[in-house]
């Protein structure tokens, strides 16, 4: 097979670009079946994390997230979740209306599963960069990197995480709505509800109001079984985790953009 064939086992015909990005490029296909499905070709970037997303689609077979086909090499065989995002909800109805779709999604995620987690990646060492600009710059980063130490230490529960909720990755098809492009995370729970409080990332205006975090956060913790507080305060360390993030690519506008939904949500912290 060609750099940009899919493995011919799949038998997909018709592939339409849907998208070209720094995780890789991804079409639409159809399978031997007649049905629309999604192939994706990880990035050279992208494809050392494929792992973590890869056993986490596994373990949610197709429960509230879109099903895994198929995998091999750099190449991922998926469902085809449909075209309808959280976001143009958000657009077309309203804050409010998309964190409820949110939270049902959320519930949907972490319902409990009898199949085994493996192979997911530790909040430990997702927030590595964030130890690294501590050490280095100090202020936002060191009191985020501390707060994370703590939550890591407070005996919250411990599941699977999607990791990388947010508006443009819960879709609605024909099985309802279903969450793509995990990370593959395992971790509080708060953390998967938090994510979403830094997004979508065009609304600068909603990611810095302190008020709308606090309405999210009260939604969508009981979504996971934790409290409100928890989130918010995952919020705030996965703010300056992107900031340091955006730092490492030397991309200092979004840095500090980051930053200001930081210091938005930490004001609730505080309250």
């Amino acid at each position: 097979m060609t750099a940009l064939a899919p493995p011919s086992a799949w038998r997909l015909t018709r592939l339409a670009l849907l998208a070209e990005g720094v995780g890789g490029i991804v079409w639409r296909a159809v399978g031997a079946d007649g049905r629309t499905t999604v192939v994706k070709k990880l990035s050279r970037q992208a494809a050392p994390e494929a792992s973590h997303a890869l056993a986490w689609l596994r373990w949610r077979d197709g429960s509230g997230a879109i099903r895994l086909l198929g995998a091999q090499e750099d190449w991922q065989w998926l469902e085809d979740a449909g075209d309808s995002t959280l976001a143009s909800v958000l657009e077309a109805e309203g804050d409010a209306a998309a964190t409820r779709i949110a939270a049902e999604a959320l519930s949907a995620l972490h319902a409990p599963s009898d199949r085994q987690a493996d192979g997911l990646q530790t909040l430990e060492d997702r927030f590595e960069a964030l130890r690294r600009e501590a050490r280095d710059k100090g202020g936002l980063f060191s009191e985020a990197t501390s707060l994370a130490a703590r939550l890591m230490s407070a005996g919250a529960p411990i599941r699977p995480l999607h990791g990388d909720l947010h508006h443009d990755n819960i879709l609605h098809g024909p099985r309802g709505w279903l969450a793509i492009d995990p990370h593959g995370l395992i971790g509080d729970p708060a953390y998967d509800a938090a994510n979403l409080l830094y997004n979508p990332l065009e609304r600068q205006d909603l990611r810095t109001d302190p008020e709308r975090a606090r309405r999210l956060a009260e939604t969508l913790g009981p979504a996971v079984g934790r409290p409100a507080q928890a989130v918010l305060a995952w919020g705030f360390c996965h703010a300056c985790l992107s900031a340091a993030w955006h730092l490492e690519d030397e991309n200092h506008e979004e840095a500090a953009r980051s930053l200001e939904v930081a210091q938005a949500i930490r004001l609730t912290l505080r309250d």
